[in-house]
This record gives C-alpha cells, sequence and structure tokens, in this order.
C-alpha cells in the first residue's frame, strides 16, 4: 500500500517526492524493530491558569503525565492507580497510543522526570524519583545546570547503546510554553506558530509568560543549550536531547512523535552539536504527529524556519488517524481541533498504519477502551480533582 493510499500526509519545506519515498522505505524496513520511549515530566509552568488543556486545573494536572503513562502500558485497567484528569473537552491521547501500541505489539518504556513521587508502575530510573518538577520559567531559573547534564548524559548514554530505532514521546503539562521559551531563546519568532491543547492556544498568555521567563534569565551571548534548559526549560528537553543525539550517535532513525515540543528538542540538539555535524545529525530524524496539529499549516511554519535557520532538511509525517466516522462526543472533539496530541499519538498510530492496520480498526478500538475506562471509573469527576 502506498503513503498517498494511507493517507499520510507530509510537511515541511524538506517534502520532496522522491525523499519522501526514502524516508518512509527507511520506516517500513524498521517497522517491527522500533522502542518507544514515553518521557513524562513536571514542570511548575503548568501551575499558570489557563496555560494547558492537560488536566482541569492546576492540582490534576500534577496527575495528568502519570496517568497518561499508566494507561499506554496498561489500558483500561480497574487496577489502576491514577484516575485520569477530566478535560474540559476530548479524552487523553493515551487512548490512541495504547491501542495503536497493542496493534503492533510493542511495550513501551516509561521515564519519569520531576514527578516527585515514585510511579507505581514499571519505569526506568533516570534520576532520583523525588526530584520535583523543574521551577515555573518565569522564574528564568527552572533547574539547577547540574540537573540539566546529568539528565542530558543519561539520555546519551541510553541512545548510543541502543541497538534498534526509537520513538520519543511525550506527556509534559505546561511543555509547549517551555518549548517556545526554548526556540525564543534562540531567536526564533514563533509566538504565532506554537500550538496548544487547548481548543485555541494561550498565545498571548504564552508571550507574557515567555517573555517574563527570558528576562529573569538574562541569558548571555555565548550561553549554550544546557543553559538554556536550565533557564527556561523542563526536564524532558534535557533527557530527549541526549536520547537523540545518541541514538543518532549510534545511527539510529529516530522518530519524534509530537508537535512543538519535539522541535525545540530538534533545535537544542543541532544547537548543541553545531554546524559540521548537522547533516549526519539530522539525516534519518522524523517528526511525526496526527492530522489535527497540522491543520492550521502552524507546525509545518515552525518546522521551516528550523530547517531555514539551520539549513536542514528535516521532514513531517502526520498520521491519517481520523474520528470523523465516531459517535463518541470525546473523540468527535479531536475533529473539532480540541487536545490534538500527545503521548506519542501522532507517531504510534503512524506506525499502526504502516503496518497495516485501518482506520476504522483503531477507531473501533479506542471506542472500546474509551467505553471501559468510563464503565471503570477511570476519569476523575471534577469534584475528584
Amino acid at each position: 500500500m502506498s503513503c498517498s493510499e494511507m493517507g499520510i500526509n507530509f510537511f515541511g519545506n524538506g517534502s520532496k517526492t522522491k525523499r519522501e519515498l526514502n524516508r518512509i522505505n527507511i520506516l517500513q524496513k524498521n517497522i517491527n524493530n522500533f522502542k518507544i520511549f514515553l518521557v513524562i515530566a513536571g514542570t511548575n509552568t503548568s501551575q499558570i491558569p489557563g496555560i494547558s488543556a492537560a488536566g482541569i486545573n492546576a492540582k490534576s494536572r500534577r496527575i495528568t503525565a502519570l496517568a497518561d503513562a499508566e494507561f499506554l502500558l496498561k489500558g483500561a485497567s480497574k487496577d489502576h492507580k491514577y484516575k485520569l484528569p477530566l478535560l474540559n473537552a476530548g479524552v487523553t491521547p493515551a487512548l490512541i497510543s495504547h491501542v495503536c501500541s497493542k496493534l503492533i505489539n510493542v511495550y513501551p518504556v516509561i521515564v519519569p522526570l520531576g514527578m516527585g513521587v515514585k510511579p507505581e508502575f514499571n519505569h526506568m530510573v533516570v534520576e532520583n524519583w523525588d526530584l520535583g518538577p523543574s521551577n515555573c520559567l518565569t522564574t528564568g531559573k527552572s533547574m539547577p545546570k547540574e540537573r540539566v547534564i546529568n539528565l542530558y548524559k543519561r539520555g546519551l548514554a541510553i541512545g548510543k547503546s541502543s541497538k534498534q530505532p526509537i520513538l520519543i514521546s511525550e506527556s509534559v503539562p505546561g511543555g509547549t510554553t517551555t518549548a517556545q521559551a526554548v526556540m525564543e531563546a534562540y531567536g526564533l519568532s514563533v509566538s504565532n506558530l506554537v500550538g496548544s491543547s487547548l481548543f485555541k492556544a494561550p498565545r498571548d498568555l504564552r508571550r507574557k509568560v515567555v517573555q517574563k521567563g527570558l528576562l529573569n534569565a538574562n541569558l548571555k551571548t555565548d550561553f549554550d543549550s544546557f543553559d538554556v534548559v536550565a533557564a527556561v526549560g523542563d526536564p524532558f528537553q534535557a533527557f530527549s536531547m541526549g536520547l537523540l543525539i545518541g541514538a543518532r550517535l549510534a545511527k539510529q532513525p529516530v522518530i519524534l512523535s509530537g508537535g512543538s515540543q519535539m522541535l525545540a528538542v530538534i533545535l537544542l540538539g543541532l544547537e548543541f552539536l553545531g554546524v559540521k555535524k548537522k547533516d549526519n545529525f539530522i539525516e534519518d530524524v522524523f517528526i511525526a504527529t496526527t492530522g489535527w496539529l497540522i491543520k492550521d499549516n502552524s507546525l509545518n511554519d515552525l518546522l521551516n524556519l528550523i530547517n531555514e535557520k539551520y539549513d536542514v532538511n528535516l521532514l513531517g509525517l502526520a498520521s491519517p488517524l481520523n474520528f470523523k466516522s465516531s459517535p463518541y462526543k470525546e473523540l468527535k472533539d479531536y475533529e473539532m481541533g480540541h487536545v490534538k496530541e500527545g503521548v506519542g499519538a501522532g507517531g504510534i498510530s503512524l506506525l499502526a498504519f504502516l503496518n497495516g492496520f485501518k482506520n476504522d480498526e483503531i477507531v473501533s478500538l479506542c471506542q472500546l477502551n474509551l467505553e471501559k475506562m468510563k464503565g471503570l471509573g477511570q476519569i476523575s469527576l471534577e469534584k475528584d480533582c
């Protein structure tokens, strides 16, 4: 089945038919061999009212990443430890990722960072589990630089030791705001391009938050990637930059599954490596996302800014998954522009399509799991939050 028949959309000015086919061939060649990492991370930036839709209030956003990770691993379960936070619209994209990871028979590796508690599910220990979230980026002092470097080194070591291609995904409430701050630290004007889990991105609020953070950070002219993450970033960025660079040093293809947060990680990697190594680094690196996130062309424009700034040809792929046929409001909300992406939904569903699974199969399983999670009380009621 061709990519056009599957409905895969390509984006970015590096998109050319011959190159697209070559990239897809690389993915299909490795289709049953990907190791999936879900990096969940805490940042106090998520506690700013109105900054994120990943939970109906600040308290619930503390639990979102843990609940997402548990659902990705176990799906609808009566033995769940974490309730999925009530959302204003839609349902966690972990639903999509769980269904598709089961279809392609992959058991994801969860990397918890800054959760402040030891997760009650299988996970990879990268730093002390009791280390709390990074500070709100408005402080200009998100994390000690030592912590950033330690997270980078752990990610680098894991990536360099990889014997298989990897997919990096995330659940970081407030993460699009830290991503915007990182990109603006490097002079990119992205405030109107960075997406959001909210139906209407809180662009004015984010602009003020980022401006305050960069002002307080007072970065000098000779700053590096570690300085930027320490000033206005989050733990996910530090670890994932290392994981990405390490995997590429091991000559493994890498899918970064998401939107602006993944572009921020690529930017940090490009800045860290410098001009001479950028071509080998960016080869066989893919951005994969959902079709919902590219509807307004913002992510395409954002990717092109990265391509132009660093003179690279990063290619984006959008999964053909859609919920147009579903009668369920929580799934229909995706078609209306709510939630859009997260927990690797775009990349993991893309792998499912490349494995030959059809949209109807995925939608049916999402509906089945949605019914189960609701029946088991796995989604919080507002009074629980």
